[in-house]
């Protein structure tokens, strides 16, 4: 049974380690490899309040004709990544942004790459001091000191055997969350607000996977206005959002119909029409059943996506979204 615990105890450190050096490595490589700029938030952060940041590319506040950003769903996924399971048993590619980030330059698009996962620091609880009795600062400094160096052993010994057999109870931690980043949502407004909005792009794109969609959705509520003004298209994939349980106004379930495409686990092929009972984006096949998998199997789908919209727009028509055939008639809604 101990040997059990302890090889369970190493699974468990050896996948904590693997979790963090995959981030580490994506972050290399969104600064390294696509050029990408890591950025502190909140902007007006103090030096000891806790801080996230995103990633941006140079040009992304100052590109004047497109922007696109990238948002990852829930989980460990963090900054440039989609599924951490693809990142491991699969590929790069299929795993992480990197190669939206990189078409996306090479055509144009400013970027950024938010970070909705990173809501708080965790720190060990302080450890409640016990003061000295009165006879105790009488007592001789040789004594003291070697008792004191018996109970550093004794708490030695005592904390190595409880990790292993407790390891829950190894540290007692607090978490800290992040001003005005403390959930995905409030992430997707605040990076807005700093810099989306402030950006100086004619079309701003969104790619949101799973409940990165739930997030942009929610950012649509808060800031409906502003959303229709800078946004020209929205490619979802595998969107775990609902316009009921979200409360989304008749008026910007009109406007996803019109912007906005979900591509969704599907068997059937790529871009093939799949009914909704939603009142609001069209849905197509993202070409597998795989959810993790949705985002990079619908890649060129997206992009052609992209242009059409940014097309459309530019000879001020209405996109003509991916093979859409059906319209889903829910107007009276």
């Amino acid at each position: 049974m101990n040997h059990l615990l302890i090889s369970l105890i190493h699974w468990k450190d050896l996948n904590m380690l693997s979790m963090k050096i995959i981030t580490k490595y994506v972050y290399e490589l969104l600064e390294k490899d696509c050029h990408l700029q890591k950025i502190s938030i909140p902007v007006d952060a103090t030096e000891s309040e806790p801080k996230s940041f995103i990633f941006m590319s140079e040009d992304a506040l100052t590109n004047p004709q497109k922007l696109m950003v990238l948002i990852h769903g829930s989980g460990v996924v963090r900054a440039g990544q989609w599924a951490r399971r693809l990142i491991i048993n699969e590929d790069l590619d299929s795993g992480t942004q990197i190669p939206f980030i990189k078409r996306a330059v090479d055509e144009g698009y400013g970027v950024i790459v938010l970070n909705p996962n990173e809501n708080y620091i965790e720190v060990e609880k302080p450890k409640m001091r016990k003061q000295l009795s009165a006879d105790g600062t009488d007592e001789p400094a040789e004594k003291r000191e070697r008792r004191e160096k018996v109970s550093k052993e004794t708490k030695k010994r005592r904390d190595f055997f409880e990790k292993y057999r407790n390891p829950q109870k190894e540290k007692e931690m607090m978490q800290l969350f992040i001003r005005e980043n403390g959930s995905p949502e409030e992430h997707a407004v605040y990076v807005w607000d700093h810099f989306i909005a402030k950006s100086a792009a004619e079309s701003v794109f969104f790619v949101a996977h799973s409940y990165g969609g739930l997030a942009f959705v929610e950012l649509m509520i808060q800031r409906e206005a502003d959303v229709k003004s800078k946004v020209t298209a929205v490619a979802l994939t595998d969107s775990v959002h609902n316009v009921w349980h979200q409360e989304a106004g008749k008026t910007i379930r009109e406007w996803m119909r019109e912007n906005c495409c979900n591509w969704v686990s599907s068997s059937e092929p790529l871009d093939t029409s799949v009914e909704s009972m939603l009142p609001d984006c069209p849905r197509v096949s993202a070409g597998t059943d795989r959810h993790e998998l949705t985002s990079w199997k619908s890649f060129p789908s997206i992009f052609k996506f992209f242009a059409e919209a940014s097309q459309a727009k530019s000879s001020s028509q209405k996109p003509t979204l991916t093979r859409r055939s059906h319209r889903i008639k829910h107007e009276e809604l």
